[in-house]
């Protein structure tokens, strides 16, 4: 009886046979992992941690550095590195802390730092989320052509425009005030909130407007209820992103804030000029004004990724 390679007389697969889709299967398998995928494999256990790590705490020195360098006398900074203190612990103190508390113009400038961010963010997200709902949903006579204009906006760079506005803010009383500052910092937020928000916006599904349409939902209702929820994370992380660009602003405080009460930014470039007698208070200052934004950060980080996320799958 003539039988074929790889397969018994009653039909079942020979042993040839059965070796032969085993080793093809096993080529299958190894085959069908892409390069990345193996490498990930290899990587994930716990010599990517430690890389990881490696990166973070490089990333934090000099954070660190500047922590520690705060907590040290003007003496030991001019004569020797942060770094010392982990051989000699004695030099941290926290007489540069109780300087800064007493330096006025300093902690005045935190103050008005404040007034400045805080407005200039609550007014770029406001307006923003506004104007994104009526760009994304809303038909109105030229919609297109508007955005456009927004668009373009986002391409002119801050440098162009501080001597009209400088003039401008002149002319109308507001120049070297905390009002102007706010008004400089809005405007320019305003073209990427805009842009970020109508494009987050728009993917909401209409089947959701409009069933709150049907619903007896008016514009306001449908903003306030539906789209502004479901737009948390991106408004979060306009939030975030306005928020730190103000609070480290040097150039537009430099030229339209108040001279007299400068956002500590100025005050610290202020102090600079007299590095060698006030190190002792520029250290903490500089300190204290990174760890804000920080805290900020932190504080809504998870909407700040959800955010990010949910944008890079969009």
């Amino acid at each position: 009886m003539t039988t074929v390679e790889g397969v018994a007389p009653d039909g079942r697969p020979g042993a040839g046979g059965a070796g032969g889709a085993g080793r093809g299967g096993g080529r299958a398998g190894r085959g069908g992992r892409s390069p990345v995928a193996r490498l990930a494999a290899r990587t994930g256990g716990g010599v990517l941690r430690v890389v990881l790590v490696l990166v973070a705490l490089f990333w934090l020195m000099p954070s660190v550095g500047l922590l520690l360098s705060s907590l040290r006398g003007p003496r030991d900074i001019a004569g020797s590195g942060w770094w010392q203190v982990f051989a000699q612990p004695a030099q941290l103190t926290w007489d540069n802390y109780s300087r800064l508390l007493d330096n006025d113009k300093v902690m005045g400038s935190l103050l008005t730092t404040a007034e400045i961010t805080v407005p200039a963010t609550v007014l770029v997200v406001v307006i923003g989320s506004l104007a994104g709902y009526a760009f994304a949903w809303l038909d109105f006579p030229g919609r297109d052509g508007w955005f456009l204009v927004v668009v373009g906006l986002l391409v002119v760079p801050v440098q162009v425009a501080l001597i009209p506005v400088a003039k401008l803010f002149g002319a109308v009383g507001l120049f070297e005030t905390t009002a102007g500052v706010v008004l400089f910092h809005t405007a320019f937020g305003l073209p990427f909130a805009v842009f970020l928000l109508r494009n987050f916006f728009a993917e909401i599904p209409r089947e959701l407007l409009e069933a709150a349409r049907l619903d007896g939902a008016g514009e306001l209702r449908l903003f306030t209820r539906v789209v502004l929820p479901l737009g948390g994370p991106a408004i979060a992380s306009l939030g975030i992103f306005q928020f730190l660009w103000v609070w480290n602003d040097m150039l537009v405080a430099l030229i339209f804030a108040d001279s007299g009460h400068p956002p500590v930014t100025v005050a610290l470039q202020q102090e600079v000029r007299q590095f060698g007698n006030n190190i002792d208070v520029l250290a903490p200052g500089a300190f204290v004004s990174m760890v804000v934004p920080l805290i900020v950060f932190f504080a809504f980080q998870r909407q700040f990724v959800s955010g990010v996320m949910a944008g890079a799958v969009k």
